[in-house]
């Protein structure tokens, strides 16, 4: 099956945008009455039949949609610093789309070697990785978030830091992949190539925040955000 993305797909009929009428036309030669699926990023996957073929402005129409395909049994959110190589963050953007996230969260943070974050290039990694894993779901990739700005804002499930540092709280770390609960939503906050701040931790513990560990294991950054979307995944994964 080859996926296409459509955003603003309204049936019965749609107009796919350059880029994926290119793909359609010219890289899968495929002609007027062949069939293709679309996605709308919001889980709706529709099997559609090329109406014109248009290299610049296909036409489709839509034969069939499946409303919710495919769902995540949990919400994840990944609140990840960038790394100081894009392409290792680009990495695990492509990884945790392919294994399951609701939404992604870049991170600025006291020891961050990369304050600079790209969300368009990001989307498309995103985007690439969702229609090759045939997925009906985009994460949401939200732009450079300030630590205590996002550890402040509102979230109902649970809150989980993850450092390197000695636990600072009484009832110290929790190994992830045993603390989380099946079908319970989760926010992981995973640090950069420098760690969490002691203040940092201090700030997320106050407001709710559980620490954890993903193991005895020294990982970087994109590691061990790849790390902990698996044990979530995994947790949540149905027989």
């Amino acid at each position: 099956m080859q996926l296409f993305y459509a955003p603003d797909l309204t049936p019965p009929e749609h107009t796919l945008g350059e880029e994926e009428s290119k793909h359609c036309v010219r890289v899968l030669r495929l002609g007027v009455g062949a069939s293709i699926h679309i996605t709308d990023g919001r889980g709706t996957l529709y099997r559609c039949e090329l109406v014109t073929a248009d290299a610049r402005r296909c036409t489709v129409r839509v034969v069939e949609a499946q409303h919710d395909f495919e769902p995540l049994p949990a919400h994840l959110v990944m609140a990840v610093a960038p790394t100081k190589n894009a392409d290792r963050f680009e990495w695990f953007l492509e990884k945790a789309t392919e294994i399951g996230v609701g939404e992604i969260l870049p991170l600025e943070t006291e020891h961050s070697e990369r304050r600079v974050f790209k969300p368009e290039r990001g989307g498309k990694v995103v985007t690439a990785a969702m229609k090759q894993s045939l997925k009906a779901y985009r994460p949401e990739l939200h732009p450079l978030t300030p630590f205590r700005e996002a550890v402040a804002a509102p979230f109902e499930g649970r809150k989980l830091i993850a450092h390197c540092a000695a636990a600072r709280s009484e009832a110290g770390k929790s190994y992830l992949a045993q603390t989380l609960r099946p079908g319970e939503a989760a926010m992981i906050l995973i640090g950069p190539e420098g760690d969490f701040s002691p203040a940092e931790i201090d700030f997320a513990l106050a407001r709710g925040f559980e620490e954890i560990t993903l193991g005895t294991q020294r990982l970087r950054t994109e590691t061990a955000a790849v790390a902990a979307t698996v044990m979530f995944s995994v947790v949540n994964a149905k027989p």
